[in-house]
């Protein structure tokens, strides 16, 4: 109910005090049949809905559209300006292997350690105690420090921090577009600058749970901000002129351009599941395949959602019918 109360968007002073008792998250899916109790689970409703919120607050709308900037919403591109910085404070080290750079393990550890302090400059001082359990899904949400690696079950950590931050009420109903445009955006561009610099892994054998190798929520809000678009259809997305063009105002051709510049050769080779996305007549087709792949690909597969971790915020109790 105080969910439902803080997404209505009522003002702090009306909303009651958290009763709630935090808790550090912890991995429960530990085998392929422990798939069902996530499925079933409130997590798992919370996050979707919280997903499909999103995905209709940016409907048609551009990333340099007008939009309200909160104080919380400041705070969290301050807090990704300072992992920003910390990349530039560590550069990679001279090692044989070309790929999964061992500086990342210094940043990583540098994050580790201020995490929850960093979470705390987030969250008013009445909600202190929600810090230590939050804090846990932002550091799920840069990568594996052991594999250096990187994939679509990190993304799914960030979005479940701001989910967490919008359940404890830090992030209300009228911070949905800057949620998106502002600190996922932000959040995409420090992750693609650790994965450049670091040289990361694709999470999940060379990222064959997503359409690129690394990210798949801005597919699917990148798709919906194109909805019902005057003059770009699904299958401009794949000529250089029109993403040269238009990329600052839609997250999907953003991405298109990243990829266009980290790999080589025909696209219909190296990105197959977008080029045969190119083909769908209309955003809104694109956008609801999408979704469903997102649920398939990503959160009904086992290597994934293995690492997704479950407390107070996101309980792996079933769902409250």
């Amino acid at each position: 109910l105080i969910f439902l109360l803080h997404l209505s968007g009522t003002s702090e002073e009306v909303a009651p005090p958290l009763q709630q008792s935090f808790m550090i998250p912890k991995k429960e899916i530990n085998m392929v049949s422990d798939m069902a109790k996530w499925k079933r689970s409130q997590a798992y409703a919370d996050y979707m809905g919280f997903i499909l919120t999103l995905n209709e607050g940016v409907k048609g709308k551009k990333l340099t559209c007008e939009y309200k900037v909160s104080e919380p919403i400041e705070k969290l591109v301050a807090l990704l300006n300072t992992l920003d910085r910390w990349i530039d404070e560590t550069p990679p080290v001279d090692q044989p292997s070309r790929f999964g750079n061992k500086a990342f393990r210094t940043w990583y550890a540098k994050l580790d350690q201020e995490a929850e302090k960093l979470v705390a400059t987030v969250i008013p001082k009445h909600l202190a105690d929600a810090a230590p359990e939050v804090a846990v899904y932002l550091k799920e949400s840069v990568g594996n420090s052991t594999r250096i690696d990187y994939g679509t079950g990190h993304e799914a950590a960030f979005a479940a921090f701001l989910c967490c931050l919008c359940k404890i009420g830090v992030l209300r109903v009228d911070d949905q577009m800057a949620i998106v445009f502002k600190v996922f955006n932000r959040y995409l561009e420090v992750m693609r600058k650790l994965q450049k610099t670091y040289r990361m892994e694709p999470a999940g054998s060379q990222g064959v749970w997503g359409l690129d190798d690394f990210q798949f929520l801005p597919f699917i809000w990148g798709s919906s901000q194109l909805i019902d678009h005057p003059n770009l259809e699904p299958r401009h997305f794949v000529d250089e002129k029109v993403v040269n063009e238009n990329h600052k105002d839609f997250m999907f051709l953003e991405c298109i351009l990243f990829i266009t510049e980290m790999k080589t050769g025909p696209f219909a080779e190296h990105s197959n599941q977008l080029w045969n996305i190119s083909a769908v007549p209309s955003w809104s087709k694109v956008n609801q395949g999408l979704i469903r792949m997102y649920k398939a690909e990503c959160l009904e597969k086992f290597p994934v959602i293995q690492h997704f971790k479950f407390g107070s915020l996101l309980p792996i109790q079933p769902v409250m019918s």
